[in-house]
């Protein structure tokens, strides 16, 4: 995802908390707002953190891509969905493995315990 952003790290950061997770979306029949369905409250709080700052998990299509509005460029994303490693209290995260429609990357993204994914950061 590319933007014109002066914050290109907080940007990703959020991109992230709008694709690591196993929400469902769906829209309020009274006003068709967008609502989330969370197993983790933790994990609600972090999708709707992306969203206040611009980066909004729409949906899990039916072909399991995960769809991304990102407010600061305007332009919808597409994650093709290839396999969710789920948290567990061993291993104190959880990851999503996911192909960017527009790259063709393959992305590995991660979220968890601080004190799990600090020591596996690299310098840099």
């Amino acid at each position: 995802m590319e933007a014109d952003n002066k914050y290109p790290f907080l940007e990703r950061y959020m991109n992230l908390l709008a694709i690591c997770h196993t929400i469902i979306a769906d829209k309020s029949k009274e006003d068709g707002s967008l609502i989330y369905n969370a197993s983790s409250p933790d994990e609600l709080a972090l999708t709707n953190a992306a969203r206040h700052f611009g980066v909004t998990f729409m949906e899990r299509d039916e072909d399991n891509n995960i769809v991304v509005y990102n407010k600061n460029s305007e332009k919808y994303f597409k994650y093709k969905l290839l396999n969710v490693i789920e948290f567990t209290s061993a291993r104190k995260r959880m990851s999503v493995i996911v192909k960017d429609e527009q790259t063709d990357k393959i992305m590995v993204l991660t979220k968890g315990a601080d004190s799990i994914i600090i020591p596996r950061l690299r310098q840099g």
